[in-house]
């Protein structure tokens, strides 16, 4: 279990600029920005799977209504979520949850060193946020027949399961087994890139974590302390 220097997974660092528009980093900014203003109690945190979902009435209909705040980039890697952490985006604000989903991007590491990213993440959470609990999101299957994306990420998220428990606030949510079908198949009407989720699969996925949050949110302080130990 490693999350440190040693991982290249969890080393921070931006994305580079390689359109000239400078896209990555003022959404980063208007992240930072938003810290100064925004009193969330849970904080959204990812890539795309993060960042689409605010395109959704799911988030207006279960998650906004949370005083929730999306911070999500699309092509994230753990590497860029780190980064953005160290600089900014977590200052002034003190969410109850943090719902972390990141990991499907970094292709150039093996299993074990992206679940060390994400642990690395968790990692800072939990000291940056000591009375906070983290949702970390398993990596969902991807691709629309059986192939060795998918084997991949269903390696990060044994990783994690077996891991996460570890950090004491940090609880592991799995919904990758809603999305493939008896035939090893998934269907367009979930994911319509056979990557990310339409209404439907967003809908299929906000359920149990929906649950989740509500059942953390209306802990008491003292519950909270408690199920932390």
């Amino acid at each position: 279990m490693s999350g440190d220097g040693m991982n290249p997974a969890a080393e921070a660092e931006p994305v580079e600029d390689v359109h000239g528009d400078d896209r990555w980093m003022s959404q980063h900014n208007r992240f930072v920005q938003e810290c100064k203003d925004a009193e969330p109690e849970v904080l959204f945190l990812g890539d795309s799977m993060i960042q689409l979902m605010q395109q959704f009435e799911v988030w207006r209909e279960v998650f906004s209504p949370l005083h929730a705040l999306n911070f999500g980039i699309g092509g994230d890697t753990t590497c860029n979520v780190l980064w953005r952490l160290q600089n900014g985006e977590l200052q002034n604000i003190r969410p109850k949850v943090v719902v972390l989903w990141v990991g499907t991007n970094n292709h150039e590491h093996t299993a074990e060193q992206v679940a060390g990213g994400i642990l690395a993440i968790a990692q800072l959470l939990t000291y940056r946020l000591p009375k906070a609990k983290i949702v970390v999101l398993g990596l969902l299957p991807r691709g629309e027949r059986p192939n060795p994306l998918r084997q991949k990420n269903a390696v990060v998220n044994d990783f994690l399961r077996s891991w996460l428990p570890r950090l004491g606030q940090a609880l592991f949510l799995d919904v990758s087994g809603e999305f493939v079908h008896s035939d090893g198949a998934i269907g367009p009407q979930d994911m319509f890139d056979f990557l990310h989720l339409t209404s439907t699969g967003y809908r299929t996925m906000a359920k149990p974590l929906s649950d989740l949050l509500l059942q953390i949110l209306e802990e008491t302080p003292e519950e909270r302390r408690a199920s932390l130990v």
